[in-house]
This record gives C-alpha cells, sequence and structure tokens, in this order.
C-alpha cells in the first residue's frame, strides 16, 4: 500500500541468503536502528553507557582521594611500605571503587531510561513530563529502602508549588 492506495499483492521480503551485499547491510542497518530505537535498546545502550561512564568516573574520583585505601588499616601509613606493595594497594583501591562507581551508573541508566521510554510509550507522547516522570518513580524506587518517607519525598519535592 502507497498512501492508503492498494497497489495489490506484495512479493514476500527476501531471505538474507538471496540479497546482495548492499541489501544485506541496509537490512542489518534497518535492523539495529529497529533495535536502538525499541524501549529494551534504549535500556540497554543506557546500562551499558552509564557502566563505561561509571568507570571512567570512578577512576578519576579513586585518582583524586586523599584519603587511605579501602584495604589498608590505619595503624600503618601506605607511604611505609614498599613502593610495589603501594601501588598495588593502590590499583586494587582504583579498581574497586571503579568498578562500584560503573555498577551505580549502569544501574540507574537502566532504570531511568527503560521507564522513560515505558511512560512515553504509554503516553504517546514525547515531551518534557516523561522524563520528569521517570526521575521521580527512579529516585522513589532507588530510595524505597531507606523508607516510605524517603521514596515520597523525592516525588513530592519536585512538585511542591512555590508561593
Amino acid at each position: 500500500m502507497v498512501f492508503g492506495v492498494y497497489t495489490g499483492p506484495q512479493p514476500p521480503p527476501k531471505q538474507m541468503h538471496e540479497m546482495n551485499q548492499e541489501e544485506q547491510a541496509e537490512e542489518g542497518a534497518r535492523k539495529m536502528i529497529e533495535f536502538m530505537q525499541s524501549c529494551p535498546g534504549k535500556t540497554a545502550m543506557a546500562g551499558v553507557s552509564g557502566f563505561f561512564l561509571g568507570g571512567f568516573f570512578g577512576l578519576f574520583m579513586a585518582s583524586m582521594a586523599y584519603d587511605a585505601p579501602s584495604g589498608t588499616n590505619a595503624a600503618s601509613h601506605i607511604s611505609q611500605l614498599p613502593f610495589k606493595q603501594q601501588m598495588k594497594i593502590q590499583f586494587t583501591d582504583m579498581g574497586k571503587r571503579s568498578y562500584s562507581s560503573a555498577k551505580n551508573f549502569g544501574y540507574i541508566g537502566a532504570i531511568y531510561s527503560g521507564v522513560e521510554c515505558a511512560i512515553e510509550s504509554f503516553r504517546a507522547k514525547h515531551d518534557i513530563y516523561n522524563g520528569v516522570s521517570a526521575g521521580c518513580v527512579t529516585g522513589a524506587g532507588l530510595s524505597i529502602k531507606a523508607g516510605p518517607q524517603a521514596a515520597l519525598f523525592g516525588c513530592a519535592a519536585k512538585y511542591k508549588k512555590k508561593k
């Protein structure tokens, strides 16, 4: 059908082995675009990119930390250890902090993106309220361990009217 006009029976779509290389590339690109525009695709990409961004952020923040690494005790100062052991402790600490930040960023990114896409699909609108609502739901979901008051406060603070 073209613009609602019936043009007769359409031939069945070609299988991948029947296509030439250009047609296969176009079909692969089309399927990739369809996946990236779907809710699972958006959620997965937000989680993966959040994981990598969080890893770099954690690495940077661990390198700027002036406190003692998490694997050392306060009795022995790290500067009194041999250089090789100092480096081992520092790199171990950087790896732990980097992985921790990566998990958190990926988790929050995936949840936010999935909730936003679900709200957008439900409302059938693409506007700012989808992001605000997704932030509210995500914040409430992540703070529910602190109790229902913390979860409710996370959303209520966004919508409080100013006089």
